[in-house]
């Protein structure tokens, strides 16, 4: 009897690489950003606007987050959706306190062995240093939140948001949308917010990136991608309108513009809680939504080009963002700690920042090697009685064995 073909399975929807080209563009500008001391920093996006990389690291990860879970929701049901983000959770808490201690032990060897600067003064991390009982456990708690590691609990807090709004979307598609509205407002007018600094005493400081209010554009993304929020038109007038903002936004924005007139001072002054990081100022949302969609038009039609060699390092870098932010809060301290000791100049600024840049690019490649698990290929072949270095699996295994015996 012959055995009935199996049926074809439907192609897999390809990978839209416009994700990860902004997300890794979000996570070399944030390496850029965070290299103490760095002159590049003047000419990053956020110095020419209220938006800048947080932005489009939230909102990609909003949009990330849907295509990773949302479908476990609809598909296998609330609970196992439910459990998933709460693995997403653990593994994002668990990224965010080994990169505290392993930043905090690199500017300790920096202030002990280089001797150039205090360091861990320079990080505000004295007092994990001097209180460190106290302090590990506000690391732990979440209640101690060096402004340095703010933006993974961020992260967190609007992780934990997801199954509410999964819930929320069986009553109406736009239930989880109109809650993220209503908890921004909410925050913005009652003043909410979490303590960073729980535990020393005379302080009151809160967590600097609020997850309260940066939930607002987490599930603006997340709605996107999900499709309760309809994917904006191809308009004109609104591309137009965009860009008006865009340019209206730098002169006051841009404070090497703003600080020689005083009509600039005095906008910036009047709107500068609309532009607040802390509780995500509206300003930044209008901001980044007006420049996400001038970029969704430049692409528009041209994506394919997003695959191309060139521009494939920086797709790789989004495709391993978590890995590579870690990599790169840490590169970028040792970063200025060479610059203290080589000078600041064009050259070693260049040195730097490219070298950084270059780096992360290799590391994001050598991540996405390990996500391949190119052994399983060798574990299959070997298996299969092919040679390798001229022996079988089982002629290699024997081999080792072997060995093995005489050495004990």
């Amino acid at each position: 009897m012959t055995q009935a073909p199996a049926a074809p399975q439907p192609a897999r929807k390809p990978r839209d690489p416009r994700l990860d080209f902004f997300r890794g563009i979000a996570m070399l500008i944030i390496f850029i950003a965070h290299v103490p001391g760095n002159a590049w920093v003047g000419y990053i996006p956020a110095r020419f606007g209220w938006s800048d990389a947080t932005e489009m690291f939230v909102f990609c990860s909003g949009f990330a987050a849907a295509i990773a879970f949302g479908g476990t929701f609809l598909k296998a049901g609330f609970g196992y959706g439910s459990v998933r983000i709460l693995f997403r959770t653990w593994q994002v808490y668990a990224a965010h306190i080994g990169m505290v201690f392993y930043i905090a032990a690199i500017v300790a060897a920096g202030t002990f062995w280089l001797e150039t600067r205090d360091y861990i003064a320079q990080l505000n991390l004295t007092f994990l240093f001097e209180e460190a009982p106290t302090a590990i456990l506000g690391v732990f708690t979440l209640t101690y939140v060096p402004n340095y590691f703010d933006i993974l609990p961020m992260y967190i807090g609007a992780l934990v948001m997801i199954p509410a709004a999964m819930a929320l979307s069986r009553v109406h598609v736009l239930g989880p949308f109109a809650a993220s509205v209503a908890l921004y407002w909410l925050n913005f007018t009652l003043g909410w917010g979490l303590p960073a600094e729980l535990w020393k005493e005379g302080y009151s400081r809160e967590w600097f990136f609020n997850p309260l209010a940066w939930q607002l554009l987490f599930f603006t993304g997340f709605s996107f991608a999900m499709g309760w929020l309809p994917a904006p038109p191809r308009s004109r007038a609104l591309t137009w309108a965009c860009a008006l903002f865009v340019l209206v936004s730098i002169p006051s924005a841009h404070w090497p513009i703003a600080q020689h007139f005083e009509t600039l001072r005095w906008v910036r002054e009047a709107i500068w809680e609309l532009q607040g990081k802390t509780d995500f100022g509206i300003l930044r949302y209008l901001h980044f939504l007006a420049l996400a969609y001038l970029a969704l038009r430049i692409v528009e039609g041209r994506e394919a080009h997003l695959l191309s060699r060139w521009a494939m390092p920086v797709v790789t870098v989004g495709r391993n963002s978590l890995a590579v932010f870690l990599l790169s809060m840490g590169l970028a301290r040792i970063g200025g700690m060479i610059l203290d000791l080589i000078g600041r100049h064009a050259a070693t600024y260049a040195l730097i920042n490219l070298g950084g840049m270059a780096v992360l690019i290799g590391f994001a490649y050598w991540c996405t090697m390990l996500k391949r698990q190119p052994w399983r290929e060798k574990t299959k072949s070997a298996g299969a009685g092919q040679t390798v270095n001229g022996e079988t699996a089982a002629e290699a295994t024997a081999a080792r064995a072997e060995r093995a015996a005489r050495a004990e």
